[in-house]
């Protein structure tokens, strides 16, 4: 039997050799003249928010973005803001609130309570919102499979009280989650040991790429979990040439995929550029709905 790990790098290296061309051409396209509703995760902007919150709102709605991700909450707040607060500033600039990344707290057998404590008040300060979803990105890493099955009961456990206020829960993925233990892909035993119908998955595409797999493969194989993506490269969208950005939209949209949010990390100019650059790079493709 093929190794896993050995197909999920065939599978990126197969897609690579088909992506430079591709990410070319629609780069060079004219811009739509219907626009876009291109998604923002605000952590892309994360110092130019920590110093001005609202002037850095109105930079991102002047780019063209429509859709935001929040990457901030603490003292009930968003972005130092009350939920109703924020949401209005977002919303008079055109723009409307669709999820949020959240950490919380670590879940142990000792902290279950409080930590089941703390997500009942984000979820109600985001319901305020009227936001979709709320995303985790991070979790106390498994050493065992054992350890990961508590995590992924947490999971549902979150998902169960966010359902219940009208929003889904999820996970945000990175690299790691596609290594083993033992013989399991970890990304594949969290998608098989969390409820369908209250966890969801935000595939991040480049970190299942740096992963050594394929985000096409992956939405083909769990259709019915993967309802949001990361559209992430090294830098600016679409300056790597490593992911073949028309096939990873067409593949979902073919599984009803419908927000996606640009997320830039790292930079080749100063962040309100790049996240500029990367409004564009969107824009100008033709395969972008």
């Amino acid at each position: 039997m093929t190794d896993r790990r050995n197909f999920c790098r065939t599978a990126s290296l197969l897609v690579a050799g088909s992506m430079v061309g591709s990410n070319m051409v629609s780069a060079g396209l004219p811009k739509s003249k219907k626009k876009k509703k291109v998604g923002l995760q605000l952590y892309s902007l994360r110092d130019d928010m920590t110093k001005d919150a609202v002037g850095t709102l109105k930079k991102a709605a002047e780019m063209g973005y429509y859709s935001l991700e929040t990457a901030s909450y603490g003292d009930g707040k968003i972005y130092g803001m009350l939920p109703g607060e924020f949401t209005k500033r977002v919303n008079d600039l055109g723009m409307k609130l669709t999820s949020c990344h959240l950490g919380g707290p670590n879940y142990t057998k000792e902290t279950q309570t409080a930590a089941m404590e703390w997500w009942k008040t984000a979820i109600a300060d985001h319901a305020k919102t009227g936001m979709k979803y709320m995303i985790k990105p991070g979790m106390k890493w498994p050493e065992t499979l054992d350890d990961l099955k508590v995590q992924m009961d947490y999971f549902n456990a979150i998902g169960e009280l966010t359902a219940a206020s009208g929003m889904q829960f999820g996970w945000h993925n990175h690299n790691h989650e596609f290594t083993k233990i033992g013989d399991q892909v970890i990304y594949d035993f969290m998608l098989k040991n969390t409820n369908p119908k209250n966890v969801i998955f935000e595939m991040d595409v480049y970190w299942v790429m740096k992963g050594g797999c394929s985000p096409v493969e992956y939405m083909k194989k769990y259709p019915d979990r993967i309802k949001l993506l990361h559209i992430k490269d090294e830098k600016e969208i679409g300056e790597s040439g490593q992911l073949d950005f028309k096939a990873i939209f067409e593949t979902a949209y073919a599984i009803g995929v419908k927000d996606y949010f640009v997320e830039v990390e790292r930079y080749n100019f100063e962040p309100l550029v790049s996240v500029q650059k990367s409004y564009d790079f969107m824009a100008a493709a033709s395969y972008v709905k």
